[in-house]
């Protein structure tokens, strides 16, 4: 096994974040424990020796992903949960700012699905398992509101509609591409008006 070099002091920021991208890319496409560091040496065009001058392992590279899009996605949730919005209001800002962060983050998105629960078994990522409390607490939370407020249906199990509506949100990060024909704001106002409103008309 060869020996890992630390990542030097002269790595631009610059630099990381476009190998970060790539990295993200060939994780999210092969998966973490199929990938290794010459996969994405060579997507970047590089040798898998230079590849450690800017990181020491895979295994940073992937933490470095994960914890910069999680720590986007809470400073938006976190926004949208302290400005006091009533309880669908609050879910529909919760549901753009999902699609603003597939838009933003798409791989990573994919690789958090895919990859979270095996890594969270780590010490390393156990922040993982403390977003996914935070997360579930957040949405279980605005969604009692709502019913407790008469926002929402008397009859609505909870978790089922929490469950549905995070696996729902989330897996447009396998089909959504940045740039294409709906901005992240219009994907999310058409999911919310088939969520909150259906998609039959009133008999």
């Amino acid at each position: 096994m060869p020996t890992k070099k630390k990542p030097q002091a002269t790595s631009s920021p610059e630099r990381r974040g476009e190998l970060l991208a790539t990295a993200a890319e060939v994780f999210a496409a092969q998966g973490y424990n199929a990938t290794t560091v010459r996969n994405i040496a060579d997507a970047a065009g590089m040798l898998a020796g230079s590849l450690y001058y800017h990181f020491d392992s895979k295994e940073s590279m992937i933490d470095e992903i994960l914890s910069t899009f999680l720590d986007e996605l809470w400073e938006g949730y976190d926004a949208v949960l302290a400005a006091g919005l009533a309880p669908r209001q609050a879910i529909e800002a919760l549901v753009t700012e999902s699609f603003r962060e597939i838009d933003r983050h798409r791989a990573a998105v994919a690789i958090y699905q895919k990859e979270a629960r095996h890594l969270a078994a780590q010490p390393r990522f156990g922040y993982l398992v403390e977003s996914q409390r935070k997360f579930e607490k957040a949405w279980l939370g605005t969604l009692e509101r709502g019913v407790a407020d008469h926002s929402f249906r008397a009859d609505l199990d909870i978790r089922l509609t929490y469950r549905f509506v995070r696996d729902t949100v989330w897996v447009a990060a396998s089909w959504y591409r940045p740039g294409g024909l709906h901005s992240p704001e219009e994907i999310a106002r058409q999911y919310l008006s088939m969520v909150l409103d259906g998609i039959a008309l009133d008999s």
